[in-house]
């Protein structure tokens, strides 16, 4: 089956080839994955398949080529300029599930909110809630906003370009945020390194850069009985936390469904 040789040859270029290799014919038949495994298997390759296999080789995320990524219950646009969402990024919303387990947040704060990843997970997760995202990128506000609009949310997300909270009122019930954290002399994989935008990625020489100063912006942001979720490189939960307890915050971490460190919980 074409299916089972392509998953073999993107399996030099991808830890999930088989997954690849079906939303990559999904994508070229103009179908969901899920109506191509119960109703197309036996459909005639499109033309469109083979370029778009060559695209995967050369280390181009799935993300990009199909232009979407599904994240917690919604999916999202994503393109060239955007940093794609990643599961272990739902860590942060699992948590905030946890916390408000019994009431809903009424407003919510994202901090690099890339396409509106975790701020429109929140609001899809909590339909009374509003929302601000905030993003140094212009191409990332401009997929936020659409996706806000293909979402029906457009009336409770706003957006703003900005340095992380920096003229931002607060303070807000959850506060969200996956900063860059990616030391500067970290490898990467070939499909992050050449692909996704450096600036959401690399902070500083240590990867603290970005946390060191929305740690101080913290206090100010989380209303009482309120919530922060920020995410973390599995090996920075110690030094993040003591920035974050400099600041007189409580910290609880939270770990990923690998079981590394992926989040911690800030509360005032």
């Amino acid at each position: 089956m074409i299916l089972a040789t392509t998953a073999q040859h993107l399996a030099t270029v991808s830890d999930t080839p088989r997954l690849d290799a079906e939303l990559l014919m999904a994508h070229a038949l103009g179908v969901t994955r899920e109506r191509l495994l119960l109703r197309h298997l036996d459909d005639p390759v499109p033309p469109a398949f083979v370029a778009l296999i060559h695209r995967r080789l050369a280390h181009e995320p799935v993300a990009y080529i199909i232009g979407t990524r599904d994240f917690w219950s919604i999916t999202l646009a994503v393109g060239r300029g955007v940093l794609i969402p990643r599961p272990d990024s739902e860590t942060l919303i699992e948590a905030a599930v946890e916390h408000f387990a019994d009431r809903a947040p009424k407003t919510v704060l994202d901090l690099g909110t890339g396409p509106g990843t975790l701020l429109l997970a929140a609001l899809a997760e909590w339909p009374q809630a509003k929302g601000l995202g905030v993003d140094a990128s212009a191409a990332s506000l401009d997929f936020a906003e659409h996706n806000a609009n293909v979402l029906d949310m457009a009336e409770r997300a706003s957006f703003s370009q900005g340095d992380w909270a920096a003229g931002v009122t607060g303070p807000f019930d959850l506060v969200l945020c996956n900063p860059p954290y990616v030391a500067a002399d970290e490898t990467l994989p070939a499909e992050v390194r050449d692909h996704e935008p450096a600036s959401a990625l690399f902070a500083g020489n240590d990867g603290l850069d970005d946390y060191r100063i929305i740690a101080a912006q913290l206090p100010r942001l989380i209303a009482p009985g309120g919530m922060a979720a920020i995410e973390i490189g599995y090996t920075q939960a110690a030094a993040v936390t003591a920035l974050l307890t400099a600041q007189g915050l409580t910290v609880a971490l939270r770990r990923d469904l690998a079981g590394r460190d992926r989040c911690l919980v800030a509360t005032s």
